[in-house]
């Protein structure tokens, strides 16, 4: 599995993608929190809060993330190299594994200069630190919860065809369904329906309370789609 972790790594950061998933993430996110009037724009707020931040990210992740899941396997299937890694002498689930905690180290690398963003809301605040740190703690667990499970779906998604494009529609819609889809269905039907929804459990951890139901629900839809992902692959061996 390190092997192959290792390897998606290195595909990453020796061609543009790594870099270029980087900068977009970092372009679009400080254009709207900075730049850019409308609801996101932090400083027209007239408050020190990264809330914005944290309600933009899904949306450009909705996005990102298949982006980058896309040529998991659909390229290993498209070049035949899919049928030579099943016959490695590493398990199916390790290999999906290794695609997995690939993409989340480069998501992991995408978020970790956003802590600039809490630097600058620091010291704007009045006084200066007028921040809820629990608050930024959270949200920023509950976003790698929200990543790892878009990953998970997106890794999932590249199963299902060889085609790149395909693959990203595919895992555009797996994670627009379970954020956005499921809250949207429970506003015209019944509120308890929002508790299958992703959405839910995100806001509920960027609340600042840990509440081992939301992180019991993000582990539950990362295994479940772990499990598709490796039940896909070995119909294929």
């Amino acid at each position: 599995m390190l092997a192959i972790l290792k390897k998606e790594i290195n595909s990453f950061f020796a061609s543009p993608i790594g870099y270029l998933v980087i900068s977009l993430f970092l372009v679009v996110t400080g254009l709207f929190l900075w730049v850019f009037e409308g609801e996101f724009n932090i400083p027209n707020a007239g408050f020190a809060d990264l809330a914005p931040f944290f309600q933009l990210a899904p949306w450009i992740f909705t996005f990102l993330i298949p982006a980058i899941t896309m040529r998991s396997f659909s390229e290993e299937q498209k070049t035949g190299t899919l049928e030579l890694l099943l016959t490695k002498p590493i398990s199916t689930l390790q290999l999906v594994l290794g695609k997995y905690f690939g993409a989340l180290v480069l998501i992991i690398i995408t978020l970790i200069p956003t802590l600039i963003y809490v630097v600058a809301i620091h010291q704007l605040g009045n006084p200066v630190g007028n921040l809820d740190i629990g608050v930024t703690i959270g949200s920023y667990i509950g976003l790698l919860f929200l990543a790892a499970s878009f990953i998970a779906m997106g890794v999932y998604a590249s199963t299902l065809s060889d085609n790149q494009i395909v693959a990203f529609i595919l895992a555009v819609l797996f994670c627009f369904v379970f954020y956005f889809g499921i809250d949207g269905i429970a506003s015209y039907t019944h509120p308890m329906i929002a508790n299958f929804g992703m959405q839910t459990h995100y806001d509920s951890i960027s609340r600042g309370v840990i509440d081992t139901r939301d992180l019991i629900y993000f582990i539950s839809i990362i295994a479940f789609f772990i499990y598709l992902t490796k039940s896909t692959l070995n119909k294929k061996r």
